[in-house]
């Protein structure tokens, strides 16, 4: 398939800058991936598309402050946004501007508390930094760093705050999984009660997810790769779900993409942790996921490929066009839909 086959127009001004006040109060096209039927609804209507026995798989992973903003020795400015844990210090990252920081350059944040040292560069252009520093490097980074933000957001984000989950929990990622930011706590209570099952898988994401398709044949595309963990008790929800003949419900992309980067042919799903690097586009055959809530995605995008798969690329497209004359909001901000 051709990266132009996912394309559509999306005017600028659709592009959501800041959250709604109300996390659930976003809207919410309801497609049906069999027939291409949609309805307008409210993400706070989702008790009422949901079933008894339905099991609701979410990314608990957390948005860490990623963006650093430090010297050199010559007291030229550098922007270093943390993409990947390495381990002992080391993490993969982007560094602004990247010609000015070679393999050997010293970097120093804050008043010093934390320092760094480029390592080497990779192929894609990134940077391997050392770290050193006296403490929690998390804590540190709550001082020092900024939430990295998508960059079609221009607009300062008050609370960053907005940009986690309610349920976040396992700090890693660098940019949000989205699909989770239109829940509440009063809605996942009201969930629960009505008897849907609640399970929790992380996937920490990097940046990559925002990498645009340069190849016009999407199948040449690098697809990034990505850390996720899946619990033994996630997995054990999620398959007595499938036994009882309840639906698995992806909550985002990232989520879906863990769950069948684990998937047994039969559908099971086993408990561990890996990397993953698992492209979704039409043709893939989904082995656990049955419907998928997500927000509307960039043209042209992995993102936009993989719910193509899950609904295929007509009726996805009819629906983003619907979306366009409605004017719903678009992106990480935006509103949502629910495929099923």
């Amino acid at each position: 398939m051709k990266k132009s086959d996912f394309y559509y127009d999306l005017p600028p001004e659709l592009i959501a800058q800041t959250p709604l006040q109300k996390r659930d109060s976003s809207r919410l096209l309801c497609l049906d991936k069999a027939t291409g039927a949609w309805e307008h609804r409210h993400f706070f209507d989702l008790p009422e598309l949901l079933r008894p026995g339905d099991c609701l798989v979410m990314n608990d992973s957390r948005v860490i402050p990623a963006r650093l903003f430090g010297t050199r020795p010559s007291g030229g400015s550098v922007e270093v946004v943390l993409l990947r844990d390495l381990g002992k210090g080391d993490w993969e990252c982007l560094t602004r501007p990247g010609r000015k920081t070679p393999p050997g350059t010293k970097l120093r944040f804050g008043d010093g508390e934390l320092t760094a040292q480029v390592v080497r560069a990779e192929a894609d252009g990134n940077k391997v930094l050392h770290f050193r520093y006296q403490g929690i490097f998390l804590e540190i980074l709550e001082r020092l760093g900024q939430m990295p933000l998508p960059p079609y957001i221009k607009e300062k984000l008050d609370d960053p705050e907005r940009y986690q989950t309610v349920y976040s929990k396992d700090p890693g990622s660098a940019a949000a999984p989205t699909a989770g930011l239109h829940f509440t706590r009063e809605l996942l209570d009201r969930l629960s009660a009505q008897g849907i099952n609640l399970a929790y898988i992380t996937l920490h994401v990097g940046l990559g997810t925002f990498r645009p398709v340069k190849e016009e044949n999407i199948e040449d595309h690098p697809m990034h790769s990505e850390f996720c963990i899946i619990t033994p008790e996630t997995a054990d929800t999620i398959n007595r779900t499938r036994a009882a003949g309840g639906r698995i419900i992806s909550v985002g992309t990232t989520s879906c993409r863990t769950l069948e980067s684990f998937a047994r042919e039969e559908g099971t799903i086993p408990s561990g942790s890996r990397w993953t690097d698992i492209f979704i586009y039409p043709g893939y055959r989904f082995k656990v996921v049955d419907a998928l809530i997500t927000n509307f995605h960039l043209p042209e995008s992995t993102l936009i490929m993989l719910v193509s798969a899950l609904a295929g690329r007509e009726h996805i497209l009819a629906a983003y066009q619907e979306a366009v004359r409605e004017r719903y909001r678009f992106f990480s901000f935006g509103d949502a839909m629910f495929i099923s």
